[in-house]
């Protein structure tokens, strides 16, 4: 048996399979349901830029040789103190975040990239930035409200496939606030040539 359906059919579920593609695509201009955190925080170093000067207290790394050659442990060649400041600003207070006081500093880790002209230049071929890190101190873990600073030292030995100190330190933070929202914020900072 042969069925025929009406042109007035096809058009009916035509304009409802289209009613409902219209209904599950998002609006590219509607605003992102992702709240960004970065300008409810400033982090400054100090100096800025970051100065190094040569390496000293005899901190090594190890180079793998491979091909049954022994490893070799080498000095870094540049060392560098410096201090970071963060400050939660009134943006903190935005209904946007709903930040909870008191807003805990959960991590702090850095990476030392090698660049020229303030520019990230990876190094080519298999060499690697080779860097270690302490943190000296902390003012405090938590921010109580806005515009109360918490600063944190660290002590930084690395060794560039270029040979020059001129490099870029990402710091990247995290926290959590008192209802466990958590978010990062990542910042570069430069160390001088």
């Amino acid at each position: 048996m042969i069925r025929r359906y009406s042109r007035s059919a096809a058009t009916v579920v035509f304009i409802g399979f289209a009613a409902f593609a219209a209904a599950s695509c998002q609006n590219p201009n509607e605003p992102s349901d992702t709240v960004d955190y970065s300008e409810a925080l400033d982090i400054t170093v100090n100096p800025d830029p970051i100065a190094a000067d040569g390496a000293t207290g005899g901190k090594l790394y190890r180079v793998v040789r491979g091909n049954n050659q022994p490893d070799e442990m080498l000095p870094y060649d540049w060392h560098a103190v410096f201090t970071s400041t963060l400050v939660l600003n009134a943006n903190a207070n935005s209904e946007d975040l709903d930040l909870d006081f008191p807003v805990r500093v959960t991590g702090a880790t850095l990476a030392v990239k090698q660049a020229t002209g303030g520019i990230i230049t990876p190094p080519s071929g298999s060499d690697t930035e080779k860097f270690e890190y302490v943190p000296l101190n902390a003012s405090s873990n938590q921010f109580h409200g806005i515009a109360s600073p918490i600063t944190l030292s660290f002590e930084l030995w690395y060794d560039l496939p270029s040979l020059r100190k001129e490099s870029v330190v990402t710091l990247t933070y995290a926290f959590v606030d008192n209802d466990g929202t958590s978010f990062q914020r990542t910042v570069d900072f430069n160390i001088a040539p």
